[in-house]
């Protein structure tokens, strides 16, 4: 009986080690490096667009988020706001964008479309983030032309 409750002591106070030396290697490691990386930077690209436009008439605009990570749940959104001037902005077909209020974008290349409705000069910014709070502005000023 003594041997195998001294055996069963033994193999207990292994197991006992071998818990106490994974722990203390487990809580020991630094929890920044088992970190996975999710947020990327982005950089937008766009296409040249004149910088005359005419009351009534629509510009279109070619802008391309470039990334080099990726990340599967990455996704990006827009808002723009005009402070001078009026006119309209859209994506594609789709309706038009209200100002300030943020649209989910579904491709990182696409167009948008705006529409001079003034006859003065028009400036608006547009702002593309994404859901880790990354967020790139681009200006755009359009002079009036008849």
């Amino acid at each position: 009986m003594k041997t195998i409750l001294s055996t069963f002591t033994k193999g207990l106070l292994t197991v006992l080690l071998v818990v106490l030396i994974g722990s203390l290697t487990l809580f020991s490691c630094d929890t920044n490096e088992l970190k996975i990386q999710q947020d990327f930077p982005f950089e937008l690209k766009v296409m040249p667009v004149s910088k005359d436009i005419a009351n009534g008439s629509t510009q279109e605009i070619r802008i391309s988020i470039e990334r080099a990570n990726r990340f599967l749940g990455t996704q990006y959104f827009i808002r723009y706001f005009q402070f001078d001037g009026q006119g309209t902005l859209r994506y594609y077909d789709q309706p038009q964008y209200l100002p300030n209020d943020l649209y989910p974008l579904a491709a990182e290349q696409f167009r948008l479309y705006y529409t001079s409705q003034s006859t003065v000069s028009q400036s608006f910014d547009i702002w593309i983030s994404d859901n880790f709070g990354n967020e790139k502005k681009l200006s755009f000023e359009f002079n009036s032309s008849n």
